[in-house]
């Protein structure tokens, strides 16, 4: 089943409080690395202490360090005070489960995305915080694998424009890798949906109906995490307040084309799930149907057979002082004709029922 982790403090905790994290046995250090690049310099490293980092902003590049994993409140308020973070916005990051949004703070664009991916068979739903300023870009992941490879590969083979352009471009580039790994998790559950879909027609049974209630759940959740991400990228390109460049909107734009194509998909496929319920009953009713319609051919068969064997199985063969006495009981040929009669009813039965396309 599809889940995503939801944090939160008490109700009546102060604004802006940066909570524990819940502690897991398995728990990992978070990896914290970082790029800095021009568009003919190019650094990249994990930094063991933020204090590594602060050379870099001083200089006239772009600087975009990235957490991967679940981020510790100490590390966080140390971000904070690097880049002056808003203190309700590192709530946000720290009690994952956000809803997609945005907002702006003090020349800071801040933006929360969902970042669905499949592990085995469980779709999972990730928080993508991202705090993007003049120069200078703060990415957090909850989840173990980093999604943005693709992205560190362009940057240092310097192929493409990120490197040519600032932070609202290198935002850009990562919302792009978010929105699009929609693309991959919708394909496989419509693997999955065409799948079940062969089987209902083949031999709909309970483990089929689980299945199609579990991928049911899986599209609404990846529904109520991905829906709000439309609104994301529609403030992007219209506020004007946003700090985002007008020939960089463009990009966004697409994004937001992106995120159309994934709720469309979405939503045929929350269609389709729900009309092969429909088909799950259809199916079983023609399966019960079909076999209803061969046990009752089978008992009209044997009906008027019934009525051969019952009249003839009656104790008036021995009564002499009647000629109505069933004297064809005493025929020398008068078993094997009555079984012929009786094959011969059957076969006249089964031709007619035949004829009808009754079985």
């Amino acid at each position: 089943m599809g889940h995503f982790i939801k944090r939160y403090h008490p109700p009546g905790t102060s604004p802006g409080t940066l909570g524990e994290p819940p502690s897991t046995s398995d728990a990992k250090k978070p990896r914290i690395s970082l790029i800095d690049y021009t568009d003919t310099d190019f650094e990249e490293k994990d930094l063991a202490s933020l204090d590594e980092c602060r050379l870099q902003l001083k200089r006239d590049s772009v600087t975009w360090i990235h957490v991967q994993g679940t981020v510790t409140p100490d590390t966080l308020r140390s971000l904070g005070e690097l880049f002056v973070l808003h203190p309700l916005a590192m709530e946000d990051v720290i009690n994952s489960g956000q809803r997609p949004k945005t907002d702006f703070f003090d020349n800071q664009l801040f933006v929360i995305m969902s970042h669905p991916e499949i592990a085995g068979a469980v779709t999972n739903v990730h928080q993508v915080s991202l705090f993007q300023g003049d120069n200078f870009l703060v990415s957090f992941h909850d989840g173990d694998t980093d999604p943005f490879d693709m992205v560190r590969t362009r940057l240092r083979r310097h192929s493409g424009r990120i490197r040519k352009r600032g932070s609202d471009y290198l935002l850009y580039a990562l919302l792009d890798v978010v929105i699009d790994e929609g693309f991959p998790v919708l394909e496989t559950l419509g693997e999955k949906i065409e799948d079940l879909e062969e089987a209902l027609l083949n031999h709909p049974g309970k483990d089929t109906l689980r299945e199609i209630h579990r991928i049911k759940r899986e599209l609404l959740l990846l529904r109520r995490m991905l829906w709000p991400q439309r609104e994301v990228l529609n403030t992007i390109i219209r506020d004007e307040v946003v700090p985002i460049g007008d020939d960089i909107k463009i990009y966004y734009r697409d994004c937001y084309d992106h995120t159309v194509q994934i709720m469309d998909l979405l939503e045929t496929y929350r269609d389709m799930t729900t009309n092969m319920v429909d088909l799950y009953l259809s199916s079983v009713s023609n399966r019960l149907n079909e076999t209803m319609r061969v046990l009752t051919v089978i008992a009209t068969i044997f009906i008027p057979l019934t009525f051969i064997v019952g009249v003839y199985g009656m104790n008036f063969g021995n009564n002499t002082k009647s000629p109505w006495a069933m004297p064809e009981l005493n025929w020398y040929y008068g078993y094997p004709l009555i079984w012929l009669i009786m094959v011969a009813i059957a076969a006249t039965m089964l031709f007619i029922f035949k004829r009808k396309n009754w079985f």
